[in-house]
């Protein structure tokens, strides 16, 4: 996979990840972005033995837009103290079914984490059933706020500011709000979805259009956004 480089210094490097690509490995064999970008690296640098790369952050497998590393233990600490901090701003872009009654507004909280485990407990024992289950009703704040840019009776197209970074909050909120985000079969209430509308099984119409954050080693602050993808268009502009 050739990488698309959007910005890199001594301590960050920022990538566009493409839309059914892991961030990072997850067992499989399937490669990752950060293999890709460790080869990258690697190759560029001439560095043999193993390439440090720090995740900070993460994209679902569907989900497409930009992604941080660090570079070195310096980069990796200093974006991941910004992540903690809530002072990166993190821009989405997502197109939902439906039309929002509202043209924008605010979304907080309580996200409780038992739906997450859901999916593997039919593998499990009754102890481990249990366990798992104390573990997913631990909840946590999720907040964003939201914003109609193109409104459209089937589709709307809608910017997202998330202000925490909660597991899958977007599409979980979003899902929530009356308006799930296309081509999520996970959070798409059943018969919302007619399947030839979203054909790309291995995306979902949400991306991370923009990020702004500090550098590691001094106060400049750097804003990266990317266009829109190509086949939104057609939802978002349909041909009448």
């Amino acid at each position: 996979m050739s990488i698309k480089i959007l910005y890199e210094d001594n301590h960050i490097i920022a990538v566009e990840k493409p839309a059914g690509v892991l961030t990072q490995g997850d067992g499989s064999g399937d490669r990752s972005l950060m293999d890709d970008v460790k080869d990258y690296l690697k190759e560029k640098y001439k560095k043999p033995g193993n390439v440090f790369l720090g995740l900070v952050h993460r994209l679902d497998k569907p989900v497409q837009g930009i992604v941080l590393f660090g570079k070195t233990s310096k980069g990796a600490s200093r974006l991941s103290e910004q992540f903690r901090n809530h002072t990166i701003q993190k821009t989405y872009h997502a197109i939902v079914v439906g039309k929002p009654k509202e043209s924008k507004g605010e979304l907080k909280e309580k996200i409780n984490k038992i739906s997450f485990f859901a999916e593997g407990f039919t593998n499990k024992t009754d102890e481990e059933l249990l366990q798992e289950i104390k573990k997913a009703t631990k909840t946590r704040t999720a907040e964003l706020s939201w914003e109609v840019v193109k409104p459209g009776e089937k589709f709307s197209l809608i910017k997202i500011l998330p202000k925490t970074g909660r597991f899958h909050q977007i599409r979980v909120q979003m899902q929530g709000l009356g308006h799930p985000i296309l081509g999520d079969q996970k959070y798409l209430p059943a018969g919302r979805q007619v399947v030839q509308d979203w054909q790309d099984r291995k995306s979902i119409a949400l991306a991370a259009t923009a990020i702004e954050f500090k550098l590691a080693t001094e106060d400049k602050i750097i804003k990266l956004e990317i266009p829109l993808p190509e086949e939104w268009a057609k939802y978002i502009y349909p041909v009448k």
